[in-house]
């Protein structure tokens, strides 16, 4: 997701990740700041798939009323 530029500041972007782990879990991984320059990390781990998915989802949720715009989407067949 991003933010659209503002005067002369690169825009801001927050990127969420689902990855299944190593210990039968699911990470949560979320990625933001402005683009070109190093952004900060954030990693939440859980044991089921649905919290994971729930959680991603109400994080997307809430940078959309933030003023974030999707701008690239992709998901792997479960």
């Amino acid at each position: 997701m991003q933010i659209p530029p503002e005067d002369d500041k690169a825009p801001r972007y927050y990127h969420l990740l689902l990855q299944e782990d190593l210990l039968e879990g699911w990470t949560l991984i979320r990625e933001w700041g402005y683009q070109g320059a190093s952004g900060r990390v954030r990693k939440e781990h859980f044991e089921e798939q649905a919290s994971a998915e729930a959680a991603l989802i109400r994080a997307r949720d809430e940078q959309l009323k933030r003023g974030y715009q999707v701008v690239f989407m992709q998901a792997q067949p479960g």
